[in-house]
């Protein structure tokens, strides 16, 4: 049985990661872990403002005592949920600081699911925030990043066809496979690689790549383009019906190249709101 953690902020529950936690445990029959880390550095209200204004510890842990309510709510919508779709889970709470929490979770984890737009402190931040650029750098297994909600309640698109981006290097190869063994009921689902080539639109690896994917997705077909990749795959996935769920390898880059070149899959968050997929060998 796979073990799958689901990440909520319990003070702003996200619906996203909850649709898709309980669609994936499911079809999976997995076990959802859902993890609402009760940081002792996040609340709802500002206090470094309530102890500038002279504001009384009383109002202070009257105000703590709310925000307690609200995550033990939240964790009971989780329990919920699940038990309404008949799947087995857990609980965690833990009063450690919400990345070192999640990170801590990704090592026990098949795979783990979270929100593109979670930030865990009083502000919210668009996509990517830092704390999802935070738990990608260091993550210990695949993680499934949801889009936002901008929905009305409870609608989401569901997940119709899959794209896989590969670049020709081992980290979207294992993506890829880390998909396949983690994910295998939306292997009926339409399917492309795509490849976009700076010096051409040639297939890197064609031989060798084509035979892997047909042995483990034989109905899928390719996309090769010519051109920047963070342009050309943005405008080709914009152009796409709803539905697309995107895999791809490679976050793990060093601090100095992230300030030359962003990862894809910052791009990606910023530009579309599509689940994604990411794998990253170590």
């Amino acid at each position: 049985m796979q073990k799958i953690v689901a990440i909520f902020d319990g003070l702003r529950l996200s619906e996203s990661t909850l649709h898709y936690a309980i669609l994936i445990a499911k079809e999976q029959q997995a076990h959802l872990t859902g993890v609402f880390p009760d940081d002792f550095t996040y609340n709802s209200f500002n206090l470094y403002q309530l102890l500038k204004v002279g504001t009384d510890q009383a109002t202070i842990g009257q105000l703590e005592a709310v925000d307690k309510g609200r995550r033990e709510a939240a964790a009971g919508i989780f329990e919920a949920a699940c038990q309404r779709a008949g799947i087995a889970y857990s609980v965690h709470h833990n009063r450690n600081i919400s990345l070192l929490e999640a990170l801590e979770e990704s090592i026990y984890a098949d795979l783990l699911i979270v929100d593109a737009q979670e930030t865990f402190v009083h502000d919210e931040m668009k996509p990517p925030t830092r704390f999802i650029r935070d738990l990608l750098t260091d993550i210990q297994c695949p993680v499934l990043i949801v889009p936002p909600q901008i929905l009305a309640p409870a609608v989401f698109s569901d997940i119709s066809n899959i794209v896989f981006l590969y670049d020709g290097e081992p980290s979207s190869v294992y993506a890829i496979k880390m998909y396949g063994y983690l994910l295998p009921f939306l292997q009926k689902l339409p399917t492309t690689v795509l490849s976009v080539n700076p010096m051409g639109n040639h297939l890197a690896n064609k031989q060798l790549v084509m035979d892997f994917i047909k042995r483990h997705f034989p109905h899928a077909g390719y996309k090769v383009m010519e051109g920047v990749p963070e342009e050309e795959i943005v405008n080709y996935l914009l152009e796409q019906a709803q539905g697309a769920l995107i895999v791809l390898g490679a976050y793990r880059r060093s601090m100095v190249s992230r300030w030359f070149r962003e990862s894809m899959a910052d791009v990606l968050m910023e530009r579309l709101s599509a689940p994604l997929f990411i794998a990253h060998n170590k």
